[in-house]
Protein backbone atom coordinates (compact mmCIF):
# COMPACT_ATOMS: atom_id res chain seq x y z
CA UNK A 1 0.00 0.00 0.00
CA UNK A 2 1.56 3.63 -0.56
CA UNK A 3 0.88 6.00 1.75
CA UNK A 4 -0.68 9.28 0.64
CA UNK A 5 -0.11 12.53 2.97
CA UNK A 6 -3.57 11.79 3.84
CA UNK A 7 -3.50 8.37 4.47
CA UNK A 8 -0.54 9.30 7.38
CA UNK A 9 -2.79 12.27 8.79
CA UNK A 10 -5.76 9.70 8.99
CA UNK A 11 -3.16 6.70 10.93
CA UNK A 12 -1.37 10.10 12.84
CA UNK A 13 -5.29 10.76 14.03
CA UNK A 14 -5.75 7.20 14.90
CA UNK A 15 -2.88 6.77 16.35
CA UNK A 16 -3.77 9.04 19.38
CA UNK A 17 -6.29 6.65 21.51
CA UNK A 18 -4.25 3.50 20.47
CA UNK A 19 -1.99 2.72 23.88
CA UNK A 20 1.48 1.00 23.14
CA UNK A 21 0.90 -2.85 22.74
CA UNK A 22 4.77 -3.58 22.60
CA UNK A 23 7.90 -2.49 24.85
CA UNK A 24 11.59 -2.59 23.72
CA UNK A 25 14.00 -2.37 26.65
CA UNK A 26 17.46 -2.42 26.73
CA UNK A 27 17.30 -5.78 25.09
CA UNK A 28 16.47 -4.57 22.23
CA UNK A 29 14.55 -6.42 19.73
CA UNK A 30 14.77 -9.97 20.87
CA UNK A 31 13.13 -12.70 18.91
CA UNK A 32 10.23 -12.46 21.24
CA UNK A 33 9.71 -9.16 21.08
CA UNK A 34 10.32 -9.38 17.29
CA UNK A 35 7.47 -12.44 17.28
CA UNK A 36 5.24 -10.42 19.98
CA UNK A 37 5.59 -7.26 17.34
CA UNK A 38 4.98 -9.65 14.21
CA UNK A 39 1.31 -10.81 16.13
CA UNK A 40 0.53 -6.98 16.85
CA UNK A 41 0.55 -5.73 13.32
CA UNK A 42 -0.93 -8.87 11.91
CA UNK A 43 -4.18 -8.39 13.96
CA UNK A 44 -4.29 -4.69 14.57
CA UNK A 45 -1.99 -3.50 11.02
CA UNK A 46 -1.62 -0.29 13.64
CA UNK A 47 0.20 -0.78 16.54
CA UNK A 48 2.00 1.79 18.70
CA UNK A 49 5.73 0.64 20.14
CA UNK A 50 7.37 2.58 23.66
CA UNK A 51 10.67 2.40 23.14
CA UNK A 52 12.32 2.27 26.90
CA UNK A 53 15.68 3.67 25.71
CA UNK A 54 17.70 6.44 27.03
CA UNK A 55 20.01 7.26 24.02
CA UNK A 56 18.21 9.40 21.07
CA UNK A 57 20.24 7.85 18.43
CA UNK A 58 20.16 4.06 19.71
CA UNK A 59 15.62 4.85 19.90
CA UNK A 60 16.33 5.64 15.88
CA UNK A 61 18.12 2.89 14.83
CA UNK A 62 16.32 0.21 16.96
CA UNK A 63 12.62 2.00 15.47
CA UNK A 64 14.52 1.74 11.63
CA UNK A 65 15.80 -2.14 11.95
CA UNK A 66 12.59 -2.69 13.85
CA UNK A 67 10.21 -1.53 10.47
CA UNK A 68 12.52 -3.19 8.38
CA UNK A 69 12.71 -6.46 9.89
CA UNK A 70 8.80 -6.52 10.29
CA UNK A 71 8.14 -4.61 6.62
CA UNK A 72 6.24 -2.06 8.74
CA UNK A 73 5.94 1.69 7.11
CA UNK A 74 6.99 4.26 10.19
CA UNK A 75 3.72 6.54 10.68
CA UNK A 76 5.55 9.27 13.25
CA UNK A 77 7.92 9.08 16.22
CA UNK A 78 7.80 11.34 19.01
CA UNK A 79 10.07 11.05 22.03
CA UNK A 80 10.19 7.42 22.94
CA UNK A 81 6.56 6.06 21.17
CA UNK A 82 6.59 4.87 17.47
CA UNK A 83 3.78 3.85 15.96
CA UNK A 84 4.36 1.34 12.86
CA UNK A 85 1.21 0.32 10.36
CA UNK A 86 1.93 -2.89 7.79
CA UNK A 87 -1.18 -3.76 5.74
CA UNK A 88 -2.68 -7.08 7.13
CA UNK A 89 -3.05 -9.94 4.47
CA UNK A 90 -6.35 -10.89 5.76
CA UNK A 91 -7.71 -7.84 8.03
CA UNK A 92 -9.64 -8.92 10.79
CA UNK A 93 -12.39 -5.64 10.80
CA UNK A 94 -13.00 -6.70 14.67
CA UNK A 95 -8.86 -6.56 15.77
CA UNK A 96 -7.68 -3.90 12.87
CA UNK A 97 -7.07 -0.37 13.94
CA UNK A 98 -8.12 1.21 11.25
CA UNK A 99 -11.09 -0.73 9.83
Amino acid sequence: MILTPDRIKQFRTLGHALKPIVTIAGNGLSENVLAELERALSDHELVKVKLAILERDTRKSVVEDMCKRCNAKLIQEIGKVALIFREAEQPDPKKSNIR
